[in-house]
């Protein structure tokens, strides 16, 4: 969530342009993706379809590392802004994974 409110604040200080609306749509979806797969899968409250959504949360991680390289070459972020969003999605893909390693072992 509180990637969410920081990718929030990022796109609020891009340029107003067609590009720029385009991305910030994709950014602001695939990390608001992250916690959505993560609360319908534990709603769902079974293992395997849990686990699915698990999957899809990491892959929302990922593609927010991607869209956020994408801004850092464009120049719509800085390397710093660019570093700390990177280190925390490192960090949920690295609870995601463990999280369906957990679910796989039961």
């Amino acid at each position: 969530m509180d990637l969410f409110e920081q990718v929030v604040k990022d796109v609020e200080t891009f340029p107003m342009t067609r590009a720029a609306k385009v991305i910030e749509d994709q950014v602001v979806r695939s990390v608001g993706s992250i916690s959505a797969n993560i609360a319908e899968g534990y709603g769902r409250r079974k293992g395997k379809e849990y686990e699915h959504y698990l999957y899809i949360s990491r892959g929302s991680t990922n593609e927010t590392i991607d869209w956020y390289e994408k801004l850092k070459r464009v120049g719509y972020i800085t390397e710093r802004v660019f570093e700390e969003r990177e280190l925390i999605c490192v960090e949920l893909r690295a609870m995601l994974s463990k999280m369906i390693d957990t679910l796989k072992k039961q």
